[in-house]
């Protein structure tokens, strides 16, 4: 891949008949060069970066109208790629800005691979590794809890502390090194104060790593199946849950014949609810379908709420299912409904497991609900660490190398200095790889190929 070349890309969302703007993206040495050959300014304006222009691009031989768009200059160093950036913002919808794409592509310009203009902005210095990630991580977030985390990170919230701990390895090694090469020369090493800088840095990375499992949770999101009988109260649960009318709610039995997802945020996370069909034995060959299709929702969930009635209490069919749902090695969180209809509680043939009592027609038991979805996934706390980022996966298994590297430092204390270099070495490794002040090719690829192109 030339990273000097100039590249091209649609850098909007493109929805046939609704999009009302679009945008193509141009950077690289020739983008001012290509702009001037498709883009006529009306009247006199000036050609000048950061100014936005308003006019016509035309076809540069026929001197065809393609459309009118108003045309945008980030000359470098002061743009995202920090080289010149032109974008063209056009009318919305499939062919205005495909037309204007095939132009720049016509007139030299590459169409850019994914994420090539972040990766262009990070290998300029505009960004780092973790602000490039989170940039993905921005557009992809189902969450305001999920965005913010991410705008924490794109502002150096997590990099600035690594590179700080990164220089405090460095400044340590240093010291070594010297004392180990020019022992006879320098004073002795105070190593009360180096072991607390050690001690620090370490407990730095153990509290960035207790974000990960959070990150993991905002990224992703949960996946809940709600399960039971027909006519327990499933579709009512989720209606009061999602606080509309998602899911057919009737007196029927068996009415939910296939799997309705809801999409919901509880504490922050976002959870897509499958509200299934009831679970019986059934010769209807449509309901029949339903049930095998909940059966694989089932499977397919991170946590499964098995609804009774409250009324009816606990019944062989929901012993069936119960042994259906932990059969398939799901988490169960019981759910016992309809309480506003029953004095008492109904008995239970087992304490172990979590139950929540609702009365789903009169929205009750929700909170309930959510405190419990999050205490089984362990995210009753707002944050982990009360730390605003939240890692991803890669950052996590480059913190977990340089804490074991400095666990081991901590541990050889009564070694030689020379055994504290190797892994000190490699904590600055794996700090630096966080941040991208050491990285390879093909990590970058991974990274950036998960990227949308035009970003």
């Amino acid at each position: 891949m030339n990273h000097h070349d100039t590249i091209a890309a649609i850098a909007t969302a493109i929805v046939p008949e609704q999009g009302s703007v679009g945008i193509v993206r141009l950077s690289g040495s020739k983008s001012e060069i290509i702009a001037r050959s498709l883009f006529h300014a009306s009247s006199h304006q000036l050609w000048e970066t950061h100014r936005l222009l308003y006019g016509y691009i035309k076809h540069p031989l026929t001197q065809e109208i393609i459309d009118e768009s108003l045309m945008l200059i980030m000359k470098a160093p002061r743009s995202f790629t920090r080289e010149d950036v032109i974008e063209f913002h056009c009318h919305g919808g499939i062919m205005p800005v495909q037309r204007v794409l095939n132009l720049c592509l016509d007139q030299g310009a590459r169409l850019a691979e994914a994420g090539e203009f972040s990766l262009r902005a990070f290998l300029n210095g505009r960004i780092d590794l973790t602000q490039a990630e989170s940039i993905q991580e921005l557009v992809g977030a189902k969450s305001p809890q999920a965005a913010q985390s991410a705008i924490a990170s794109l502002q150096g919230k997590l990099a600035n502390p690594i590179r700080e701990m990164r220089a405090k390895c460095v400044d340590i090694l240093a010291e070594i090194e010297a004392r180990i090469d020019f022992d006879d020369d320098l004073v002795p090493l105070n190593m009360d104060h180096l072991l607390q800088d050690l001690k620090e840095v370490t407990a730095q990375a153990h509290r960035f790593m207790a974000t990960a499992d959070r990150g993991q949770l905002l990224r992703s999101g949960l996946k809940i199946a709600i399960a039971g009988r027909p006519n327990v109260g499933k579709s009512s649960l989720l209606n009061a849950w999602s606080q509309s009318d998602r899911a057919i709610v009737t007196d029927l039995p068996g009415t939910t014949r296939d799997v309705v997802d809801s999409q919901l945020i509880v504490g922050g996370i976002p959870v897509t609810v499958l509200d299934t069909a009831g679970i019986r034995a059934t010769e209807d060959i449509v309901e029949k379908i339903g049930v095998e299709r909940s059966l694989l929702s089932i499977k397919s969930a991170d946590l499964v709420l098995l609804v009774i009635d409250a009324q009816i209490g606990w019944t062989e069919q929901d012993q069936e299912i119960y042994e259906l749902i932990t059969g398939c090695d799901r988490p169960i969180i019981l759910v016992v409904n309809k309480i506003d209809l029953q004095d008492t509680s109904p008995s239970l043939p087992f304490d172990q497991i979590s139950i929540v009592y609702t009365a789903a027609a009169l929205a009750q038991g929700i909170d309930q609900l959510e405190a419990a979805i999050l205490n089984s996934v362990h995210q009753d706390s707002i944050n982990s660490a009360n730390l605003e980022i939240a890692i991803n996966q890669r950052q996590k298994a480059s913190l977990l190398i340089a804490t074991q590297a400095l666990e081991r430092v901590l541990g050889a204390i009564a070694l030689p200095l020379d055994f504290w270099t190797i892994d000190l070495r490699e904590a600055i490794h794996a700090l630096g790889q966080i941040t991208g002040e050491e990285i390879t090719e093909s990590v970058l690829s991974t990274i950036f190929s998960k990227f949308c192109i035009g970003k």
